[in-house]
């Protein structure tokens, strides 16, 4: 349960705040502990607490980024790991992450593991945060931890911006064509096809299938807009909802070739700055494999990777013969992973390859934006040059008359 508090400081100033505990006698004592008069304890109710959180919106990849890099920073300044979060609980405003934060400090009061708090929070620190974190609790290298997770989640979400960056432009472009060809066919194309019906000779028949079209949709412009705004909004609702949806869709889009090479790119390259990461953090290879798995978004890579884990390192092959056994890896991968693990430089290498792939996804969405583009241009260019021949065969027929 969560309980909000107002005491009063040694110097008689008023505080306030929130703190987690499973009857008010527990937040007596973490008062106490912190030198604190209470003056008022109220249970906080659960859905006005949600509320709050959603109105002040959730904890994001720059909110664990500057979470991460401070107190990577304020352990290595030597700052106790209280000090620390009582600092970033009066510096943050943002009312899901000082929750998160008191949650944390009141967890810690109990004696709590640190990395308990995390684990709270599936949905926002995925099992690799959470692990690293419990692994460099236990071996005491919690600020190094913290550095790493910070650097991996901004690569994270440098890539994140890249990939959205690179598609930006493709998508305004299909976006602003779409609008511009329903305003053609729906307005423009239907009087232009009552001004040939009234003529005495009927246009080609080319010509009649196309103004019969813009004839359809120039009469249910109405339906065709609104199940358009309806079928957007389906679309949306069940992407955002829909674990199946998300997944039918992923299955559709791999199967194109170049959208496959960079989904398989992205992977590995998870697979590598993860894997090493959890390696650096102390985790033991089984372990560190497990959680890897659940974190590279590609079934096929995950499956390589349990099977890695469970039916070839569990069962006494090494690093690299286990690698070797799967496909779903490319061979130069498997080399260098077996090449590594010989020399006893697995981290490093993994490192590497995870920067190198990470070059091979933004040439890949290079190459993906440069088809895209010209395949998007002569698509309306094909829609609009039909119409256009439509209008100009009748006017030349006209003309030939006289």
């Amino acid at each position: 349960m969560q309980f909000h508090y107002t005491a009063l400081r040694p110097d008689n100033k008023m505080v306030e705040g929130d703190v987690e505990a499973e009857q008010p006698s527990e937040v007596l004592e973490y008062l106490a502990s912190k030198a604190l008069r209470p003056v008022a304890i109220r249970q906080v109710n659960t859905l006005l607490t949600q509320r709050r959180r959603i109105l002040g919106g959730g904890i994001n990849t720059t909110d664990q980024v500057f979470l991460t890099k401070y107190l990577a920073l304020m352990l290595k300044v030597g700052t106790d790991l209280f000090s620390a979060i009582d600092i970033l609980i009066a510096d943050f405003d943002k009312p899901a992450v000082k929750s998160l934060l008191i949650e944390m400090r009141a967890n810690l009061g109990k004696g709590k593991p640190f990395y308990s708090t995390f684990a709270n929070y599936p949905k926002v620190f995925s099992p690799v945060f959470v692990n690293m974190v419990k692994a460099g609790e236990a071996s005491g290298s919690l600020e190094k931890v913290f550095a790493d997770l910070s650097a991996g989640l901004e690569k994270q979400q440098s890539l994140r911006s890249r990939i959205k960056g690179a598609l930006i432009y493709p998508i305004v472009l299909m976006s602003v064509s779409v609008a511009i060809l329903l305003l053609l066919v729906t307005f423009a194309l239907p009087k232009i096809a009552n001004i040939f019906s009234n003529f005495d000779k009927p246009p080609p028949a080319f010509s009649r299938v196309v103004f019969a079209v813009g004839l359809f949709f120039g009469a249910h412009v109405v339906l065709i807009l609104g199940s358009l705004i309806l079928g957007t909004t389906i679309f949306v609702l069940l992407y955002l909802r829909s674990d199946v949806f998300r997944r039918f869709l992923y299955l559709f889009f791999i199967k194109l070739p170049v959208v496959k090479d960079i989904v398989t790119r992205i992977a590995i390259q998870r697979f590598a700055t993860t894997f090493s990461s959890l390696l650096a953090s102390g985790l033991p290879i089984l372990d560190s494999l497990e959680i890897t798995a659940s974190a590279v978004g590609n079934e096929e890579i995950r499956q390589a990777i349990l099977r890695i884990s469970r039916e070839g390192i569990s069962k006494g092959l090494t690093i690299g013969e286990s690698f070797k056994r799967e496909t779903a890896f490319p061979r130069t991968v498997t080399n260098l992973i077996s090449i590594s693990e010989k020399s006893g430089h697995i981290e490093d290498i993994l490192q590497t390859l995870g920067n190198f792939y990470e070059t091979e996804i933004d040439a890949s969405l290079k190459a993906l934006v440069s088809l895209l583009e010209p395949a998007l241009l002569m698509g309306i260019g094909a829609i609009i040059a039909i119409i256009a021949l439509s209008i100009i065969i009748p006017i030349y027929q006209l003309v030939g008359q006289f």
